[in-house]
Order: structure tokens, then C-alpha cells, then sequence
């Protein structure tokens, strides 16, 4: 057969699909794109370009980086569609990096910065440890859970829940664009876990004669103190403190964003019972959680089941798992709510 007989046999998606090779190249130096990812985002390169392109020069001089070094890592993010590398070595924003600046809408900068930070490289490069005997790593290489660690490294903690903030910002307003709230009316609604309450008081602005508790560790709700105030709700906004794993304050209605997944089926099962027994029948359960997509469809909720089995212990789950852990604690799921975040609005409704 001739060559071109050859390649007219070959359609274009076979052309267009990346050798076994290439693609195990792909998978193997992703470590690299992360580390990439974090020096520049530290830098605030991207808040650099917000303004329209730059030469490799001017990005060197206002970082004070060492120009060739600085090019060659610009370089290697354009090749993937962070960056778009124009003529003169100048370089400009693409969509996909345009959340990384501070004051875009739904900025994910703090959270690409959680995620690729040297915290992350210490703990995933730990991953065969949990492979092998299904523990968490914190406690491996600095002795403790991994709360207890963002308490005790201030640096770290603060990223945290400054990645947990901004990402709240998407994720809630998704919720409320694709959730009805309206039936929260004349009822208190209490946000366990609710670190500085963005969620809480993105859904009280919503609804205007609900009433809010914020519930969380006591060194994480001080926080959440200049927020409600600035928002106008210390009046319908309270805030309360205490373990979770204790008890809950009692409500009409509770909501937690990313705490389930955070813990395995006792522990979550022990959240829920106690926010059973701070309830009354009827009474509503709203998780903002990712759901396992069935199968081998691409799903980020995949890799951060991941990241929960290194850090907390916990899981992400599908939707039969979800119903049945509700089931436990005298729950019935009532519906699942795709959202334009990553994250679903799960709702389960107290049966007795």
C-alpha cells in the first residue's frame, strides 16, 4: 500500500488522536503544568495581562523574575491553552486563564493556588501510602489530621479557606440560579460548617424573611463576622460554634456545602443524625455536593474522591450512596439538582 493510499484511509479524528505514547507523556508531567500553574498565578501574572498583552520584558520586570526562566515557563503553559504566545515574545490572557485573575467574575485563583501549591506536591506524593493501607497522609508526615494542620500553619489554612470562599461564590450562585430557595419563607435556616458564610448569606439576600444560623468551629465564625455585617444581616444572621460530630443548633432547614464528602459513611452518618435529632418532621437537608458520574465518563468529582481519601478520610459518592446514607439517619432524598458549577444541590426531606 502506498503512503497515500495510506493516509487517505486514515480519517481525521483517528489523525487528530494523540499517540498511546504521547498521551502517557500527557498523564506522567501533569505534576509539572500544576507547578507551572502556581508560579505563575503567585506572581499574579495573569492580572498582569488583564489589560491586554505583554512582552516577556515588561512581565519579568514588574515580578522581578529573571526573564529567560520566566519565558520558558510562559512558553510551556501557551502550549496548553493557559497562555496564547504572540510575535516578540509577547503574551496575552485565553479564557481558560482569565479566572485566574483577582477581580474576575467567579475568580478561581484561589483555588488554582490551594490546588497547586507545595502543600498538595507534600501530601499526593504520599498517595501510595493511602493505596496501600487506606489511611490519610497528614497524619504521616506532620502528625496530625489535616484540620488540625490548616489550624497550626497559618499560611496554609489561609489558603484553604480562601479556596473554599471564592469557590463558594460560583458554586452558590449556580445553586440559586438552578434551586428554588422560596420555601425557606418565615423558616431558620442553619449552615453547618458554614467557614465564613458565603453561602449562608448569598441564599439570605435571596430570601428576604428567612433567618440564618452560621455554625462552625469557634476560630473559623469570628471570621465570618465582617462579612455578615457588611452584607446588612447581623439581624437576621446569627452565629453559633461547637462540634458537629456533638451536636447541631436547631433549625427548619439545614445547608452544607462540601462537608459530607469530607468524612466516611459513620462520620457523615453522625452529621445527619444529629441534625435529625436538632430538626423536626419535615424538616429539609440541602448538600452542595458533586455526584459521581457512572462508568468511565470524565468527572472531577473522580479526582477529588481522591483528595479526600489523602486528606480527611472521606469520599465523594453517587447517587444510590448518597440516598442510602440519608436512608441511615431518617432521611428521604427527594431530588438531585444539576447545577452549572461542578457541584448538584442534593435534597432530602426528614421522615419522622
Amino acid at each position: 500500500m502506498s503512503s497515500a493510499t495510506l493516509s487517505s484511509t486514515i480519517t481525521p479524528a483517528q489523525s487528530a488522536r494523540p499517540e498511546p505514547v504521547e498521551q502517557l507523556m500527557q498523564f506522567a508531567t501533569g505534576y509539572m503544568m500544576s507547578a507551572a500553574l502556581f508560579a505563575v498565578t503567585s506572581l499574579k501574572i495573569p492580572d498582569l495581562l488583564e489589560s491586554g498583552s505583554k512582552t516577556i520584558s515588561e512581565l519579568a520586570a514588574s515580578t522581578g523574575s529573571h526573564e529567560d526562566a520566566l519565558y520558558r515557563v510562559m512558553r510551556a503553559l501557551s502550549s496548553v491553552g493557559l497562555f496564547d504566545e504572540n510575535p516578540a515574545r509577547t503574551f496575552s490572557l485565553t479564557p481558560v486563564s482569565e479566572p485566574l485573575c483577582v477581580d474576575a467574575p467567579n475568580s478561581m485563583r484561589d483555588m488554582a493556588l490551594w490546588l497547586t501549591g507545595p502543600f498538595h506536591f507534600q501530601v499526593w506524593r504520599e498517595l501510595g501510602h493511602s493505596v496501600r493501607t487506606g489511611e490519610t497522609v497528614p497524619e504521616k508526615i506532620f502528625g496530625v489530621p489535616c484540620f488540625g494542620y490548616f489550624e497550626r500553619d497559618k499560611e496554609v489554612g489561609d489558603r484553604f479557606n480562601n479556596a473554599m470562599t471564592g469557590f463558594s461564590v460560583s458554586t452558590i450562585a449556580a445553586a440559586l440560579e438552578a434551586y428554588d430557595f422560596g420555601w425557606l419563607a418565615g423558616k431558620t435556616l442553619v449552615d453547618v460548617a458554614g467557614g465564613h458564610g458565603m453561602v449562608l448569606t448569598e441564599i439570605l439576600k435571596k430570601c428576604p424573611n428567612t433567618k440564618g444560623v452560621l455554625f462552625d468551629l469557634e476560630h473559623v465564625v469570628t471570621g465570618a463576622k465582617p462579612r455578615i455585617e457588611r452584607q446588612g444581616l447581623s439581624v437576621r444572621c446569627s452565629i453559633a460554634h461547637g462540634d458537629f460530630f456533638v451536636a447541631v443548633p436547631e433549625g427548619d432547614a439545614y445547608v452544607m456545602k462540601n462537608i459530607i464528602h469530607d468524612w466516611n459513611d459513620e462520620r457523615s452518618a453522625t452529621i445527619l443524625k444529629n441534625i435529625h435529632r436538632a430538626s423536626r418532621p419535615g424538616s429539609r437537608v440541602i448538600l452542595l455536593e458533586a455526584v459521581i458520574a457512572p462508568g468511565n465518563e470524565p468527572h472531577f468529582a473522580k479526582w477529588i474522591d481522591i483528595e479526600m481519601l489523602l486528606l480527611p478520610g472521606g469520599r465523594e459518592r453517587t447517587e444510590q450512596e448518597y440516598r442510602d446514607l440519608f436512608a441511615g439517619a431518617g432521611f428521604k432524598m427527594s431530588k438531585v439538582v444539576p447545577t452549572k458549577s461542578p457541584l448538584c444541590v442534593i435534597e432530602a426531606v426528614r421522615e419522622n
